[in-house]
């Protein structure tokens, strides 16, 4: 059954248009992903698709009696408290409980947060007997456990789906066609996230192809034309200007790709960070007279590090980060700055923008006139000399969320916090983030529900559960989504991290801990002090008290050093787990195996899809069978292997 069906429909700005000529179809079963740059018109195709506006150009049908849900990227609910809004069925209770709203039934939409009305609205939406859902940015302000939990709700949905999201993990399980805006065109193409970038590669590639082709063929003219006798001279003078063009010019107007390289850090202008970053002692916090978001936090940022945190809505991650950046006192500990810290903070709420300004302007400052250096950053953003002359006030949200991060890096500081950067940003943009902090040498602290960010810009991950506690998930983000997904499966809840049970600190989110007070593998430690003459809550953060008497506090790996132990600690027999810290291997050494396991694991798994490639096209052919076969089984074997080492050191290094 046809749910919508797009003709030909194009918008357009006052400056510019968004896009022309968009055509696509959506029946039942269909799950369509909308991508593109900020700013290119996705949340304006939502609004045509759900009926909301009609469209300047073109037409949208949709089919007889076609039940249409829509999240609005800025939802509007009504006067109410939540449960009215969403309803009082027991399915729109569990909804809100796995959207982190279960108890804020009774509370007044109007006192909610905009993440907690987001969450609503989506509730709302998702209750719902709809068959068609249109959803702008769903997974925003969603914590882990919520949009994994959302990602397989909409993965079984009957009806047909449109969404816009920049969770790649969701994109690639959920949709199975993505349609591409880029340059105010518009391409469908089959498939999730990873076809899309295949054939968007692809198209690029063509375009560079026929773009060489064409510089080629105008090359020619202008040197046949510039042959041409005196006296037609005048004749061919458009058609010369109209060849130059060409030579000079480049593969139309699509915008390149972003480079924050020389952005942000690796220029001259970040300055040189010193042995002491940010060092947490005993650090807790609470509101008023409300529960502690967490208590007796010990941590040690070290040049260079890369902690991820992670946690459930109101678990006080951003708390923690405010704390960091100086914006807000704890309640309790203290924290010592490094005198060399730049800090540069990319916050929910952003950097509050003048309306009235043009986008240069806001990054001119009170210096009037954007630099040279900030004139390139602009261009790198894909604010291009039209976008540099636009006010603030006719910027989409993605546009102004943009702005806000490149004046955060234009600062140049040495130290990062992050918090939740990938809301509003279109994946171009995130990838570049992305490729830019492999490089960049600051530290960084980044609190993310985005899996894809976090796999790939963070070492370690520190956990706050909700309840008061934190600590270090054991083997990285790779242990703490491990061990997520294995309590998710045990319990069915979809919540991968459950506060302990009192009585049960020492327990971790993967199992409760070993005797001696060593944490499971695989789980995260909830806090509490250390048994005596063990080792410290997972990964090193004790939380939740002092530390026993022999026992030490430390933050594990890479975003933090060990804080000194006392002198009472002394060592033990030589099985004792004094002699078994002195013998571990330091962090940096295990973060280095960890990534050669990696890399042999990569190269391996690439042999063996090679060798099944040469095995499936054999045929009949009974020798090359069995020789490919014997090189198959070797490759595996050694792929086992070399997981083995892998799952060691990932041990050892939370350990």
């Amino acid at each position: 059954m046809i749910l919508a069906d797009v003709d030909g429909v194009g918008a357009f700005r006052p400056d510019r248009p968004l896009f022309t000529d968009c055509s696509a179809t959506v029946a039942t079963g269909d799950r369509v992903g909308v991508v593109g740059p900020n700013g290119s018109g996705k949340s304006t195709l939502l609004r045509l698709v759900a009926g909301v506006d009609e469209p300047e150009v073109g037409t949208v049908r949709r089919g007889r009696n076609v039940r249409v849900g829509h999240l609005h990227q800025q939802p509007d609910l009504a006067a109410g408290d939540v449960r009215s809004a969403v309803g009082p069925s027991w399915e729109a209770a569990a909804i809100l409980e796995h959207l982190g709203m279960g108890g804020l039934g009774g509370a007044d939409v109007a006192t909610l947060s905009g993440g907690q009305a987001k969450r609503v609205a989506l509730a709302q939406v998702l209750v719902d007997d709809v068959d068609l859902l249109v959803l702008d940015e769903p997974t925003n302000h969603l914590d882990v456990d919520a949009i994994a939990w959302l990602e397989e709700r909409l993965a079984r949905f009957k009806g047909g789906l449109v969404l816009v999201t920049h969770d790649r993990h969701v994109l690639d399980r959920v949709a199975t066609r993505v349609l591409e805006l880029d340059g105010g065109r518009c391409h469908v193409h089959d498939g999730g996230y990873t076809a899309y970038l295949e054939a968007s590669s692809r198209r690029a590639g063509q375009e560079a192809t026929a773009e060489v082709v064409r510089r080629n063929l105008a090359r020619a003219e202008l040197a046949w034309l510039r042959r041409g006798a005196p006296a037609r001279t005048r004749k061919p003078k458009a058609r010369l200007a109209a060849a130059r063009t060409i030579v000079e010019g480049g593969p139309g107007d699509r915008p390149s790709g972003l480079d924050l390289g020389a952005a942000a850090g690796r220029g001259p202008g970040m300055p040189r960070l010193g042995d002491k970053v940010v060092v947490l002692r005993g650090l807790g916090h609470r509101f008023d007279d409300g529960p502690p978001l967490f208590t007796g936090l010990d941590l040690d940022l070290e040049p260079g590090g890369r902690l991820g945190v992670v946690g459930p809505n109101g678990s006080g991650k951003t708390t923690l980060l405010e704390v960091i950046a100086g914006r807000l006192a704890p309640v309790e500990g203290e924290v010592d700055r490094g005198t060399t810290v730049r800090l540069g903070y990319y916050h929910q709420r952003g950097a509050d923008l003048d309306p009235d300004l043009r986008v240069r302007d806001a990054v001119a400052g009170r210096a009037g006139q954007p630099t040279w250096d900030q004139v390139r950053l602009l261009e790198r953003f894909r604010f291009d000399a039209d976008g540099q002359w636009a006010p603030v006030a006719t910027l989409s949200g993605g546009e102004r969320r943009r702005l806000q991060l490149l004046l955060v890096l234009a600062a140049m500081p040495n130290v990062l916090l992050l918090d939740e950067p990938t809301n509003d940003l279109d994946l171009d943009t995130l990838r570049a983030l992305e490729d830019h902090l492999d490089d960049w040498p600051g530290t960084l602290v980044v609190v993310s529900h985005d899996r894809a960010l976090l796999e790939r810009t963070v070492e370690d991950v520190l956990v706050l559960d909700g309840a008061g506690h934190a600590g270090m998930a054991p083997g990285g983000y790779a242990g703490y989504e491990a061990a997520r997904r294995t309590r998710a499966a045990r319990t069915g809840t979809g919540r991968g991290l459950r506060p302990t049970a009192p009585g049960r600190e020492g327990e971790a989110a993967g199992g409760p801990s070993a005797p001696g007070g060593t944490p499971s593998a695989g789980g995260v430690s909830a806090g509490g002090p250390s048994a005596p003459g063990g080792t410290p809550s997972a990964g090193g953060v004790s939380a939740g008290g002092p530390p026993a008497p022999g026992s030490e506090r430390s933050t594990g790996g890479g975003a933090g050093r060990p804080v000194v132990p006392s002198a009472a600690g002394g060592a033990g027999s030589p099985g004792s787990a004094a002699a078994r810290r002195a013998r571990r291997r330091s962090p940096s050494t295990l973060r280095r195996l960890l990534g050669n396991a990696e890399r042999e694991m990569a190269e391996v798994a690439a042999e063996r899809d090679r060798l099944e490639r040469e095995l499936a096209d054999a045929g009949a052919d009974h020798v090359a069978r069995a020789r490919t076969a014997e090189a198959l089984a070797a490759a595996q074997a050694r792929l086992g292997e070399a997981e083995e080492r892998w799952l060691e050191l990932a041990e050892e290094l939370g350990a």
